[in-house]
């Protein structure tokens, strides 16, 4: 199972933004070329058919225009990942979750159900927030059911709301704290559920209008209760009791990029290393979502989900301590990772500049995070013009090459990337300053799109010059390498 995703309410990160983010990963022993481009309300289909379950769903007459990241070739559907609409609001799906027995032989997943493949395409072009994301999700869900077990987010200048499919037709769904982070890996993720106010309120918790009794049917609460204390009334209910997974793969790929992400934005705040630790990279009842001990930036998000256990002794890359513990989990920077794509919604700045979509391509050990206006008609050749063929024409291919290289010479090339990623991210920064002050009044979104253009200029011609670098060094790397002078 593929994918890490990384939520920031708004008062935890470091300007007010909400920020959302996620790695797509390929499955195992694949890649998948993405690309970045926008969606006109004119190609809009009103008629939908995925690919993968056949699945053929009526769409409203009144699409949005969005952002989505789809597979750059369509063999098997749209698989839209990531994106903004024109009312600045942000999806991104999905994260493939785990579940058990007991909730998938009550409600069995349906074969002609929606997946990964059409979610982004059926509900992004029609919401004006978050909640309605969620609300309109969990609607299909109930209505047309799901192959796939899966975590999806939504996203407004506001807040963010987490969903998670229960089984084939039911789902959950949580605010965010808007002093918070939530980390998650594949494995069902939501720890604790207020019934109260999903039945009451519904301030911060959302579900399925017969998840009670689907619960209480079923046996499907493990919590021991007290006399007196009823299903109903109970506000920390334990979701991963009832609806996730305990199996020995979640201790080797799943838990521990939890760990690795809550253990860098909270490193005081528990012990987690050592045989004194709060939590260690196999624990079970890491929390869902925790207040960090410092604001979170766009910096510190592509840092967490490039990561591979760098400073334990987990880290692949590693050269010192005890090797036989590197490898011994899966990272979260992994080789088949597609792109990171991060939506931020900056709360300081006019509604026609407000998106912002942050893209790395390939593998994000090696890759550097671009930032993108989402406002436009059009994105650049360079990330909307990827195929199935391998070019340096490309951000996807020119980024998939660069992280081969340089992977299989990481002592050599890690200074290269290092100065790479630096070098794009302080000019990213620069460049995004001195266009929102310089944005007019009017013909906001073509501004907007000779923006992106110069942004995609400067992130090309730095690829391609760390390329030219790591390509030297794996040259004169290679086992044939002989010159007069060694005769």
């Amino acid at each position: 199972m593929p994918c890490t995703t990384l939520l920031v309410g708004k008062n935890a990160s470091y300007d007010g933004s909400t920020l959302m983010a996620r790695n797509e990963d390929s499955a195992g022993g694949r890649f998948t070329a993405k690309k970045f481009i926008v969606v006109k309300p004119e190609e809009q289909p009103r008629h939908y058919k995925s690919v993968i379950s056949g699945v053929e769903i009526d769409l409203p007459e009144t699409p949005q225009r969005y952002t989505a990241m789809p597979n750059a070739l369509p063999d098997e559907g749209v698989w839209g990942e990531a994106g903004i609409n024109e009312s600045n609001v942000a999806m991104s799906e999905t994260e493939t979750i785990t579940s058990n027995p007991r909730v998938l032989g009550a409600d069995p997943l349906v074969k002609g159900g929606i997946g990964e493949e059409d979610m982004l395409t059926l509900v992004l072009p029609y919401i004006r927030s978050a909640r309605e994301g969620v609300l309109r999700l969990g609607a299909l869900l109930e209505q047309y059911g799901t192959y796939e077990m899966n975590g999806v987010g939504f996203q407004d200048v506001g807040e963010i709301w987490w969903l998670e499919s229960v089984g084939g037709h039911h789902w959950i769904a949580r605010r965010v704290p808007d002093d918070a982070y939530v980390v998650m890996p594949n494995q069902q993720g939501i720890d604790y559920f207020d019934l109260t106010d999903a039945f009451g309120a519904r301030r911060d918790h959302l579900c399925s209008a017969d998840l009670l009794s689907f619960i209480r049917e079923n046996r499907l609460d493990l919590t021991v209760r007290e006399e007196g204390e009823t299903l109903e009334g109970d506000r920390a209910f334990d979701v991963r009791g009832a609806f996730g997974s305990r199996a020995d793969s979640d201790h080797s790929y799943n838990t521990p990029r939890a760990w690795y992400m809550l253990r860098y934005f909270n490193p005081r705040t528990y012990v987690w290393d050592g045989p004194e630790a709060d939590f260690t990279p196999e624990a079970d009842d890491l929390p869902w979502c925790l207040t960090p001990e410092r604001k979170v930036t766009v910096e510190d998000v592509k840092y967490a989900l490039s990561a591979h256990f760098q400073g334990t002794p987990f880290d692949p890359y590693g050269k010192y301590g005890d090797g036989s513990q590197r490898g011994k989990y899966r990272p979260i920077g992994i080789n088949r990772n597609n792109f990171v794509a991060l939506t931020q919604l900056r709360p300081y700045v006019r509604p026609e500049i407000m998106a912002l979509e942050w893209v790395a391509m390939g593998s994000n050990v090696f890759n550097a995070f671009v930032p993108f206006y989402a406002n436009v008609e059009n994105t650049p050749a360079y990330l909307a013009d990827t195929d199935g063929r391998v070019t340096t024409e490309s951000f996807y291919w020119a980024n998939r090459l660069l992280g081969a290289l340089a992977d299989a010479h990481f002592p050599q090339c890690s200074s290269h990337v290092e100065r790479y990623q630096n070098k794009v991210a302080n000019a990213g920064r620069a460049m995004l300053l001195a266009f929102d002050r310089a944005a007019p009044e009017d013909g906001v979104s073509r501004y907007l799109e000779r923006c992106n253009e110069e942004l995609c200029a400067m992130a090309r011609a730095e690829t391609d010059d760390t390329l030219s670098k790591v390509l030297y060094e794996a040259s004169m790397g290679m086992k044939n390498n002989y010159s007069r002078s060694d005769a």
